[in-house]
């Protein structure tokens, strides 16, 4: 029997910093000798929720998907980093609870940046796009987006390098005992 993996759920504002802090996770956890599988929105819209748009009802369809294949990876001992916006408090809840049905642990992360700095770091445009009208359904802007009331770990990415966004991710995972202490 193996130990079941955990999941850090990466949420936040589009352009905030969740990939960019689950790569550098990732990097740190392979060198652990950790298994470890990114899962990241922009790469599964392009792949296994591709027929989805953006209404709230496709939002939800794209993060049970996401559930599914984090639980799955979590009960057969991986690491999981999970990079979705996932706007809504029920549906992250909902997955915390299929996560952690399979005696895996779930860590929310809530990648803190305002709008006004996503805004300032969109190099694709979109932020402009939205604020124009040109983007409906635009998470932050024209859609709704719910702050995790209480996330294990808050990385406040305006004011925070990404180096230390990851040292506070490691430590508590080290805390928690998920994984091994750097030597």
């Amino acid at each position: 029997m193996h130990k079941p993996g955990f999941v850090v759920w990466f949420t936040g504002l589009s352009g905030a910093g969740k990939t960019t802090i689950a790569v550098k996770l990732e990097e740190e956890l392979l060198k652990r000798n950790l298994r470890v599988q990114r899962l990241d929105g922009d790469i599964v819209r392009k792949s296994l929720t591709k027929d989805l748009g953006f209404t709230e009802e496709d939002r939800k369809k794209n993060i049970e998907r996401v559930t599914f294949v984090t639980r799955l990876l979590a009960k057969h001992g991986v690491a999981t980093l999970v990079s979705f916006i996932s706007p809504y408090i029920s549906v992250r809840e909902q997955a915390r609870k299929e996560v952690e049905a399979e005696n895996a642990r779930f860590i929310e992360v809530f990648v803190k940046a305002s709008v006004e700095e996503c805004a300032r770091r969109d190099v694709k445009g979109l932020y402009e796009k939205a604020f124009a009208g040109e983007i409906e359904n635009f998470t932050g802007v024209s859609h709704p987006y719910e702050e995790p009331p209480n996330p294990e770990i808050v990385c406040d990415t305006e004011h925070e390098t990404v180096e230390e966004s990851v040292k506070i991710i490691l430590d508590y995972l080290e805390k928690e005992r998920l994984i091994p202490n750097s030597s």
